[in-house]
């Protein structure tokens, strides 16, 4: 089957017209001030705050380093429970924080952490639960926080792939303590490089934005031990131009998504994940898993055939983050705790999604996925 003559990557980033994004560059360079909280990143904050319905928000310099301050801001330390069927940088912001990462499996229709299997792995250490809602699906959030609050723990989640989703009609930030949103170019909205925490207690406000800032509070007192988390002007800029986009590629997404799911439909070895009725999607990803004993072919064979077509898809999350050296040894790290977080690991493809795709180009991907089985 024909591919492509040109790559077909997993996804593409918005770009605003050049045009529009030298406004804030000129408005910027007037300004002569390109950190430390200028007017585009006030700007971008308040229109992400709206945009997204945050209580409060808080910009970073990217996603990691918010989750980091966001651990940082909780005053967490021991255990946290969290999953293996992630991008590592979740887990790495526990490591980063001298806190053991305790992996619990996943959740077989949604991927998220299997909040059925969360109690038996809390123990005197613990003092959180790390959660991601991963492709934008959401956690099981209202069996999260009760147990975590059976068990005074705090929440926090790695919401990276779930900008503006809803569950239950609510803002997916509105659960848990603290939500993590990463503005990388490879997410919908993105800021070139950036990421943000939102969370419901105001009292946060000054210990966050005191974190990401070396812990200074004025020219003479260092308050705590921070870091360099800020978000810089020509960051913030371009997302002030992106934001706008967010909708319009949001519609050719879900085209685009539903188009996949038609043509999909009914193909033996193949199932679509998708969301919970109770959810609205981000459109960050759309994922299939691959039975490979019915369709004919594993994950890996297809990915590397498409690959050889110029599609690019994605293993979205293999390896788990507990088979990476620096974890494997942890005791929640055995293979035979994590079956659900194994399979979804072997079976995962992200096909291409971004609104520049063309119905045709569609239809050519799922010929070329087809071909082999």
């Amino acid at each position: 089957m024909t591919g492509f003559t040109i790559p077909i990557m997993v996804t593409r980033p918005l770009f605003p017209e050049l045009s529009e994004y030298s406004e804030n560059l000129e408005d910027i360079w007037a300004s002569k001030w390109l950190s430390n909280g200028g007017i585009q990143h006030q700007k971008l904050e308040q229109e992400l705050k709206s945009y997204i319905h945050a209580p409060n928000i808080s910009l970073f310099n990217n996603g990691t380093m918010a989750l980091m301050t966001a651990v940082q801001s909780l005053r967490l330390q021991g255990e946290v429970i969290t999953t293996p069927f992630t991008f590592p940088a979740t887990t790495h912001v526990l490591a980063w924080n001298n806190i053991t990462p305790v992996f619990c499996d996943i959740d077989p229709v949604r991927l998220t952490i299997d909040p059925k299997k969360i109690e038996r792995l809390i123990t005197a250490k613990t003092t959180a639960i790390l959660g991601v809602h991963v492709y934008g699906i959401p956690c099981h959030v209202e069996e999260i926080q009760r147990i975590a609050d059976r068990h005074g723990l705090r929440v926090i989640y790695d919401a990276a792939h779930a900008f503006t989703t809803t569950y239950n009609g609510n803002p997916i930030a509105d659960f848990g303590d603290i939500s993590m949103f990463s503005f990388h170019p490879t997410k919908l909205f993105h800021t070139g490089e950036g990421g943000a925490l939102v969370y419901s207690d105001p009292n946060l406000k000054e210990r966050i934005e005191y974190l990401k800032n070396f812990g200074i509070k004025n020219e003479e007192e260092v308050l705590l031990p921070g870091i360099n988390g800020k978000m810089g002007e020509l960051q913030a800029a371009m997302g002030r131009k992106v934001l706008p986009l967010v909708a319009k590629e949001q519609q050719a997404r879900k085209k685009i998504r539903e188009q996949y799911t038609h043509l999909l439909q009914n193909t033996k070895g193949i199932q679509v994940v998708t969301l919970p009725d109770s959810a609205t999607a981000s459109e960050q990803y759309f994922c299939i898993r691959i039975c490979a004993s019915e369709f004919g072919e594993s994950r890996d064979q297809v990915h590397e055939r498409m690959r050889a077509s110029n599609i690019f898809t994605r293993k979205y999350f293999y390896p788990l983050v507990s088979d990476y050296p620096c974890y494997s040894a942890l005791p929640s790290a055995s293979r035979d705790s994590l079956c659900q977080s194994r399979k979804a690991a072997m079976e995962v493809l992200c096909l291409p999604l971004y609104g520049l795709l063309s119905s045709s180009d569609i239809q050519t991907i799922v010929n070329v996925l087809k071909n082999g089985a």
